[in-house]
């Protein structure tokens, strides 16, 4: 596992850790792989890897880098087309609170 993954998942377990959260994730970073997000355990679990989820986050490494920094508002980051969002959208704006 790349270290850009292994980072992800540390700072996305500390940013699901409080929260409630019951939908699955996967966060597909171009060029390093996939993170995916079971809410249907408690804490929230983050592994390595893809797998059928309620909704898919596509974006560039510097884009996630951003949001998980707090540098960029996801919700920005998609209007403005730097990330795609394939799957519910309930979900996904959710999602966008608990990385807030």
């Amino acid at each position: 596992m790349s270290d850009v993954i292994e980072k992800a998942i540390s700072a996305l377990t500390e940013k699901f850790s409080g929260g409630d959260f019951d939908s699955t994730v996967k966060f597909a970073i171009e060029d390093e792989g996939d993170i995916f997000v079971d809410g249907g355990q408690t804490p929230p679990a983050v592994s390595a890897g893809g797998g059928d989820a309620d909704v898919t986050i596509t974006a560039a490494l510097d884009v996630f880098e951003e949001m998980m920094a707090g540098d960029l508002d996801p919700t920005s980051a998609f209007m403005t087309g730097r990330l795609k969002i394939d799957g519910d959208m309930g979900v996904a704006m959710k999602l966008a609170q608990t990385l807030a």
